[in-house]
């Protein structure tokens, strides 16, 4: 079984403000309107975490 090496990144696709949530999205294979749903339904905690990762989080590799 063949397995990939995934890096956590922000989405240059699927992108709202910053491309956090679509990264997120990416990396677990899941649609973005979940986890941009859990950042809206914890807001107050995870404002803190979006900043962190906008911050953090490298820009993924942009294709043609």
């Amino acid at each position: 079984m063949h397995l990939k090496h995934r890096k956590l990144r922000k989405s240059s696709i699927d992108k709202s403000i910053s491309g956090v949530c679509g990264g997120i999205a990416e990396f677990f294979g899941i649609s973005s309107f979940f986890i941009r749903l859990i950042f809206v339904l914890f807001l107050p905690v995870n404002l803190l975490i979006y900043i962190i990762l906008v911050n953090t989080l490298p820009d993924s590799p942009r294709s043609l």
